[in-house]
């Protein structure tokens, strides 16, 4: 324990050396661990987010609930701002002791709203007017609390009405009803963030262990002079263990230091449309020891693996002159055992199942792991076989061949970062293309308004013309209609007037009381065999029968309209009365000015005014999953800043290596050497490394890909530009750190550099 405690004694007290070096690796360990506390709060913080959207959900026992004393009306309001989805409720209390929604001291009353902060900011913006009419022209009257938001940056808000009925509401009477498990992730989503978990977080590890190795020839020096005095090989090992403990140890204050400093900003930032607040990030009490334990064993475990090829004697540190074949036998046992975890997956296997995620986590880090493992053999390898070249090649090429160890340490970081990436974009972009669907016709509308129940269609499509930013709108009541001989199959049935449905359809004459049957361009059997002039009709669920008239014509579907030509039955309002409609729906086909940002919400804004519950959809050409989108965004902002943490380690090691040999390289200057030549030896050192380790990346990454692609049972298909990004920003991190790195070496390369005590 003496030993122990003097080992540390060195680390915070041992001279300008001893706390240089525990304040770099304690800098370094620190931030690794305040990024795996991150992670490790990930699931409390998400959990913390899905209760309190469960106790905001309308909850009642079942059957009819009677109006009374204690329920309240309730109707959700569906609306986007600017591609945020916004959560909206129409309330109305029924009697004195209605419940009253989390984060609410009480319902509000006709003309009146409580918005959530985020909203409270936006309506005091120069946005502002561009949402304010969503809410009829109430008064904003509070603000929602946190336990009522899903997050500090959800829009959100709660509008009192004395007309709420039960034909769009539900009558509850509590709140705090668990959502139903729904479709969850999927198996491909699900696969898609165990393994960005995986790409990011093990990079992480490798810049803790190459944290541990900070100062380690120093430390070599010091545990000399030690055997000077009298200590043996174990008391010198004990002593550098004290060492590396305390470092760790100082470390980990400073990771939950850097922990805590950090969840303060959690609230200002917005990841996958999800914000949380700074109390939801919390990891759970296990995890913390984990990470407790787990950092002070690792480091033990490098610094004591750096002292096997070092004999420390009582007159100086010897390093193996001839550094030892490395073995490949037990580098490759990783990548196959990461293959054999992975194979039983392969082919739709699925990690839907919690044992199939953990499989799949498992064999993607032995996979990487491999390819960390492989590194330094793979570097000796290539340097033995470099010949001559330039002073600074030579200076290069020699100083990897002596020890390559180094190197490799620093770019085992990048070469994991960028194999785990190549695989991980391989599999996004197949899935994502999967994802994605043919959208909508967008040449004529860019907009669609669907309203529900009674509506004023002429004075609605008035409005939204005169809307700024509209350059037109056609709208009609829609019912989808069953055949009378038809089976199955679906017709829409359209009322309007004769401009409405000019639209849809080349009419010819037209006049109010005429009806029209629509044949698309690709022969679709429906109309043409199945609705004859004369004939019936069912409208709606509830099977109505409506009579075709007789004089109704065929006429062709227009190929340039809101909609692609289909099926459908047109009437106008003389042919078939809109108002005796059961279940009546209108659907209103919106075309936008181009080059107005603004135009989409203040359609929204309208619809809203009109109507409460109406829905507003933007079109779009092609669609595709707003998760694969929120995943993309996070990926790349993820792969950044791990290349950017790995960037600043090699840094550091590049300028400690730089200081252990101020005095070689003063001397080379002394005796003639171009500085020159000394950059481009320092630049050397780290592209060859980098090369190795990207070429091997790039294997690693596709064979990685290809196993996760046969595991989502998708194509496989290469994406070359995938791996041209991924490689480019392994370059880029190098060339970064070697031109950080310079003008350190001009200054210890000056004249004084000689000097030494």
């Amino acid at each position: 324990m003496s030993e122990l405690l003097l080992g540390a004694r060195f680390a915070v007290a041992g001279g300008r050396d001893g706390w240089t070096r525990t304040l770099l690796t304690a800098i370094g360990v620190g931030v690794g661990v305040a990024l795996l506390l991150l992670a490790a709060s990930v699931p409390g913080a998400l959990q913390s987010r899905d209760e309190r959207g469960d106790a905001r959900i309308g909850f009642h026992a079942g059957g009819a609930l009677p109006a009374g004393p204690g329920t309240v009306l309730v109707a959700s309001v569906q609306t986007t701002f600017r591609e945020q989805e916004v959560y909206g409720q129409v309330v109305r209390a029924e009697g004195p002791d209605a419940p009253v929604p989390p984060g609410l001291k009480a319902l509000p009353r006709a003309g009146e709203a409580v918005v959530s902060p985020a909203l409270r900011d936006l309506l005091g913006s120069p946005e502002g007017p561009l949402f304010a009419p969503r809410l009829g022209g109430a008064r904003v009257t509070g603000v929602i609390g946190d336990e009522g938001l899903l997050g500090p940056g959800e829009l959100a808000f709660y509008l009192g009405s004395d007309t709420l009925g039960t034909e769009q509401a539900v009558r509850l009477d509590r709140f705090g009803e668990p959502l139903p498990d729904g479709e969850g992730f999927g198996p491909l989503l699900t696969l898609l963030i165990v393994i960005i978990f995986v790409v990011l977080l093990l990079p992480i590890t490798v810049f803790i262990g190459a944290a541990m190795r900070f100062g380690g020839e120093r430390r070599d020096r010091r545990l000399a002079a030690l055997r000077l005095v009298g200590a043996d090989r174990r008391m010198t090992r004990r002593i550098a263990t004290g060492e590396t403990v305390a470092a760790a140890l100082l470390g980990l204050a400073v990771g939950g230091l850097l922990f805590l400093a950090g969840r303060r900003l959690v609230p200002l930032v917005t990841l996958w449309d999800i914000s949380l607040y700074a109390g939801d990030v919390r990891p759970a009490l296990p995890l913390v020891v984990a990470i407790g334990l787990t950092v002070p064993a690792l480091a033990v475990a490098v610094s004591l693996a750096a002292l096997r090829g070092v004999a420390v004697e009582p007159l100086g540190v010897t390093r193996r002159a001839v550094p030892p074949r490395r073995r490949i036998w037990w580098r490759l046992l990783l990548p196959a055992a990461g293959l054999a975890l992975l194979a039983p997956l392969v082919d739709g296997g699925g990690v839907a199942a919690a044992p199939a995620e953990y499989q799949a986590a498992a064999g993607t880090v032995l996979l990487l792991a491999g390819a960390v493992a492989l590194l330094p053999w793979l570097i000796d390898l290539v340097v033995r076989r470099l010949g001559a070249g330039p002073v600074g090649w030579q200076l290069a090429v020699r100083r990897l061949q002596l020890d390559s160890a180094a190197s490799a340490r620093l770019v085992g970081g990048i070469a994991v970062a960028v194999a785990g990436t190549i695989g991980l974009q391989m599999l996004f972009a197949a899935v994502e293309d999967r994802s994605r669907t043919a959208g909508d016709d967008v040449t004529w509308a860019q907009a669609i308004v669907r309203t529900f129940g009674r509506t004023d269609l002429p004075g609605s499509l008035a409005r939204l013309r005169g809307t700024p930013g509209v350059a037109g709108a056609v709208g009609t009541h829609e019912i989808p209609a069953v055949p009378a001989h038809g089976g199955p199959d679906r017709v829409q049935l359209l009322v309007g007037d004769c401009a409405e449905l000019a639209a849809f359809a080349d009419l010819g004459r037209c006049a109010n009381g005429d009806t029209f049957l629509v044949r698309s361009p690709e022969g679709g059997p429906v109309t043409a065999s199945q609705v004859r002039p004369g004939g019936w009709v069912a409208l709606g669920d509830d099977g109505r029968r409506w009579t075709v008239p007789a004089d109704a014509r065929r006429v062709p579907a227009r190929t340039e309209g809101p909609v692609a030509p289909r099926d459908a039955i047109l009437a106008t309002p003389g042919a078939l009365d809109p108002g005796s409609l059961p279940e009546p729906e209108t659907t209103t086909f919106v075309r936008i000015v181009p080059g107005d940002p603004d135009a989409l919400e203040r359609v929204r804004s309208t619809a809203l005014e009109d109507d409460p519950f109406a829905q507003v959809s933007a079109l779009s050409a092609v669609r595709e999953t707003h998760r694969f989108a929120s995943i993309r965004r996070g990926l790349y902002l993820g792969i950044v800043v791990t290349l950017l943490l790995i960037a600043a380690s090699m840094l550091v090691g590049v300028l400690e290596q730089l200081r252990e040999r101020r005095r070689l390289l003063a001397m080379l200057v002394a005796l003639g050497t171009p500085r020159r030549s000394l950059s481009l030896s320092v630049l050397w050192q780290t592209v060859l490394p980098v090369l190795v380790g990207l070429v091997l990346a790039v294997g690693f990454g596709l064979g990685l890909g290809v196993v996760l692609l046969r595991i989502a049972a998708v194509r496989v298909t290469v994406s070359w530009a995938a791996v041209g990004w991924s490689v480019g920003l392994g370059a880029a991190t190098v060339l970064l750190t070697t031109a950080l790195s310079l003008p350190t070496l001009w200054r210890i390369t000056r004249p004084d550099g000689l000097r030494t005590e």
